[in-house]
């Protein structure tokens, strides 16, 4: 099914590794105030998107790597929300980048844990 030879060659995990350089380089933009708050929260939930990626790669069953994926799934929605408040509290202004590039690793988190649920019975 899976033809890598790393989690470095999963596209998913590039997108989400992507993602995670961009908040650490949003994170320097934040307010100081926010360095043990929000920032800090939402650097380790992006973190946990590729970290869950890499840890469901090496799992040999299926359900167990998918509980992987649908743990990097919910790190990746919980940063999605840590954006939106950031815009909202008026932090940063325009995460267009961001909003993009969590939007493209959530799709291909979905459509990677879709195809490995075909072969669950």
């Amino acid at each position: 099914m899976d033809s890598s030879k790393s989690f470095k060659d999963l596209i998913v995990w590039q997108q989400a590794h992507q993602f995670v350089l961009q908040v650490y380089r949003l994170s320097k933009k934040m307010p100081k105030n926010e360095e043990y708050g929000i920032t800090n929260q939402m650097k380790r939930s992006a973190v946990s998107i590729a970290a869950n990626i890499v840890e469901g790669y090496k799992r040999i069953g299926k359900k167990d790597k998918l509980r992987f994926y649908n743990i990097s799934q919910a790190s990746l929605e919980e940063t999605r929300y840590y954006l939106i408040l950031i815009e909202d509290l008026g932090l940063i202004k325009n995460l267009s980048i961001e909003h993009q590039l969590i939007e493209s690793t959530s799709k291909l988190l979905l459509a990677y844990s879709r195809k490995i649920a075909q072969y669950i019975k």
